[in-house]
């Protein structure tokens, strides 16, 4: 299997490039549009063909590149159930995504946004804005419910083994990424923190509003058609 970890330094987001060495199909997940031509260089200098995206959610603080990798190479756009309707594929917790001789388990893992999914390979959890390195998504907009999030993190993610990686779509602070088992001892906002103080943890943030939201947002519903198109 190739891995590569990409990233866009305006967003601070992680865009994941997954290859099956026997098919030569590939995955990207999270893809930023800012980066297509970078990422559909990598695809070619690799001798890839890209056959899916996999966004984790709707973004708020970049445009996804799903819908334009899609024109470009006619892969499949595959995006939790509740987000984006012009994905190809609306997976649920529990559906299965396989590119080549890569399975993809889907997990529901909402609370950040009502449509947020991670996505499970062997001893990898791709898990968007959910679970981060030392830190987890916000949730004081779309549909975002903090104790659904510690019931994600704590109920699901938590329940794979310690020494899964994990990858998030952002990172602040230089680190690439955590595992589940070190987010159990080490992340201050989980780590011995019952439901009800975590609530009091992501109430009391008072985050300013993502600079690209209302751009971002409505564009990533159209799978990052700046303009949807007239009917």
């Amino acid at each position: 299997m190739l891995f590569r970890q990409l990233f866009d330094s305006e967003s601070s987001t992680y865009t994941y490039l997954i290859g099956d060495e026997a098919s030569r199909q590939a995955v990207l997940i999270d893809p930023v549009l800012e980066q297509v031509e970078r990422d559909l260089r990598l695809v070619d200098e690799l001798g890839l063909v890209l056959t899916h995206v996999l966004d984790t959610h709707v973004h708020a603080d970049h445009v996804t590149a799903s819908g334009a990798l899609r024109e470009r190479t006619k892969c499949q756009v595959v995006a939790g159930a509740g987000g984006a309707e012009c994905a190809d594929l609306q997976v649920r917790h529990g559906d299965t995504v396989r590119v080549g001789a890569c399975t993809f388990q889907v997990l529901a893992t909402p609370g950040h946004t009502d449509d947020s999914v991670s996505y499970l390979l062997g001893e990898r959890v791709f898990t968007g804005d959910a679970l981060m390195v030392r830190g987890n998504g916000r949730t004081d907009f779309q549909n975002g419910d903090a104790g659904q999030l510690y019931d994600s993190i704590t109920r699901v993610l938590f329940q794979l083994p310690d020494a899964t990686l994990v990858y998030p779509a952002h990172d602040y602070h230089g680190h690439l990424a955590t595992s589940i088992g070190e987010e159990k001892r080490h992340n201050p906002r989980l780590a011995g923190k019952t439901r009800e103080e975590f609530i009091a943890v992501m109430a009391a943030l008072n985050l300013p509003r993502p600079r690209k939201i209302d751009l971002a947002v409505p564009a990533n519903r159209a799978c990052g058609r700046l303009q949807p198109p007239e009917s």
